[in-house]
């Protein structure tokens, strides 16, 4: 059986969440704090905010998803970019939705932002686009992935114009747009593909 790279990328995140549940230095050092990247140019906290998390809920909620997900479309990635190339877009996923963040807060000295669920809105849309009326289930209720991805889109714009929950919608929204867009540039036919399916609806 080949080695899961999702699995992989699990374990790394839940090991690294785990020490830094336990060590505030650690968690200090790897989170996205926008000071620590424009004066002292510590530019790889872009990445590895990705894999701290603020508790044990937000970690299980994230790593859940990455694994039901995360591997259906490592199978549909590593023919086309190989192992190393679908590594690169979970890893390069996490920097692209934080950048709009760290844009916006590049001056606030009080800002901090966590978490792989950027990386995770880009492998879950790689799969909406793929497999439209796939049922995904949401608290135990099944829901066409499509529709899903519209109220997750809806919802995620509405929060991220009046804030107010701690969670930072704009990663949510930009790992989303960027899952779809590298799936485009990766097979351009899955364009075509997700338009005849969802013009021809079947669940399940």
């Amino acid at each position: 059986m080949t080695f899961s790279l999702t699995v992989a990328l699990i374990a790394i995140t839940v090991l690294v969440s785990w020490r830094a549940f336990d060590d505030p230095r650690l968690m200090e050092r790897l989170i996205l704090w926008p000071p620590a990247i424009a004066r002292r140019h510590q530019y790889e906290r872009l990445l590895t905010h990705g894999f701290l998390h603020a508790d044990l809920a937000h970690l299980l909620f994230n790593m859940i998803t990455l694994y039901f997900f995360g591997r259906l479309v490592e199978h549909w990635f590593v023919p086309y970019i190989g192992r190393a190339g679908f590594v690169l877009f979970y890893l390069s996923a996490i920097v692209v939705a934080i950048l709009p963040t760290y844009l916006r807060h590049r001056h606030d000295a009080g800002y901090r932002s966590l978490g792989a669920s950027g990386a995770v809105s880009a492998v879950l849309f790689a799969f909406i686009l793929v497999q439209p009326w796939s049922l995904i289930f949401v608290f135990f209720v099944p829901v066409p992935a499509i529709v899903y991805g519209v109220l997750f889109v809806g919802y995620s714009i509405w929060k991220d114009h009046h804030g107010g929950d701690n969670v930072n919608h704009s990663a949510h929204l930009w790992g989303a747009g960027y899952g779809v867009l590298f799936t485009l540039a990766m097979e351009p036919r899955v364009g075509a593909a997700f338009v005849a399916r969802l013009l021809q609806p079947t669940l399940g």
